[in-house]
């Protein structure tokens, strides 16, 4: 909410919401102190299914094939490369 990533919006007619559930883990020291705790939210993807709840997939994982490409690409044409690591950018992605 505070990186106004997202819009809370309504379900459209006919579609079904993906349930959810709460990973809790406690990390510890060498020791076997409690250093922090830690705490996730993620989907139950595996209830949906191909054709009725989503057409397509997507990973925003590069493979190391696109790497190599992007990396001679920039070395033949001269270009200066920056890299950015952008930890919200799937979420504002288009999703059909």
């Amino acid at each position: 909410m505070d990186n106004d990533v997202w819009d809370l919006v309504t379900l459209p007619k006919g579609a079904k919401p993906i349930g959810c559930k709460w990973i809790f883990k406690t990390k510890r020291d060498s020791k076997g102190n409690v250093e922090r705790f830690k705490a996730r939210l993620v989907t139950k993807g595996f209830t949906q299914k191909e054709d009725i709840d989503y057409k397509e997939t997507f990973s925003h994982v590069s493979s190391k094939d696109s790497f190599r490409i992007i990396m001679a690409l920039v070395t033949h044409f001269n270009f200066e490369l920056h890299q950015m690591d952008v930890k919200t950018a799937f979420l504002n992605g288009d999703i059909d």
